[in-house]
C-alpha cells in the first residue's frame, strides 16, 4: 500500500485526484497506475482502470486469474465492474469513500448476487495515509 501511495502522489503531482494503485500476481508487481482522467481526457482513466489495462496487456489477457489489486481509495462502481470483469481475486483499498464507494459503502458490489465473481476484499489498510492525502489535495483546492 505504500508504493500505491507513492503512485498517488505522483498522480497530485500531475493536478489529478491522488489515487494509486498497483497489481500483484505470483508475489509480484505486474502493472500500475494513477488517476489520469484530466491529463488524459478520459473519464475512466481511474488508477485501477489503468492498472487493469497494464496488466492486461503485461499478461496478454483480459482476466487476471489471481491477481490482488492495491488501490489507496475504496473503487467506484465503474472499477468495481472492471474489477469483477477481471476476475480480480482479491482487493485491498485504504481510505474508505462513503459518498461513492461501491466495495462497501454507497453500493456493495463485492458481494452482489447479479455479479458472476466474488472479489475477496480488505479496506482500510493504511488508511490514515490514504485519507490524508486524498483530505490535503481537496483542502489546497477549495
Amino acid at each position: 500500500m505504500r508504493y500505491a501511495i507513492r503512485l498517488a502522489q505522483r498522480a497530485e503531482q500531475q493536478g489529478e485526484v491522488p489515487v494509486g494503485a498497483l497489481i500483484v500476481k505470483d508475489e509480484r508487481c505486474i502493472a500500475e497506475g494513477w488517476n489520469a482522467s484530466i491529463i488524459n481526457h478520459d473519464p475512466t482513466a481511474h488508477a485501477e482502470m489503468v492498472a487493469l489495462r497494464n496488466a492486461g496487456k503485461v499478461l496478454e489477457n483480459y482476466r487476471l486469474i489471481d491477481a490482488t489489486l492495491y488501490v489507496t481509495l475504496e473503487p467506484c462502481v465503474m472499477c468495481m465492474g472492471a474489477i469483477s470483469h477481471a476476475r480480480i481475486k482479491r482487493l485491498v483499498f485504504g481510505a474508505f469513500d462513503p459518498k461513492r464507494g461501491a466495495v462497501c459503502n454507497a453500493l456493495s458490489l463485492a458481494e452482489a448476487g447479479f455479479l458472476n465473481h466474488r472479489i475477496g476484499w480488505q479496506g482500510g489498510v493504511l488508511e490514515p495515509d490514504c485519507a490524508e492525502i486524498l483530505r490535503d489535495f481537496f483542502r489546497a483546492r477549495r
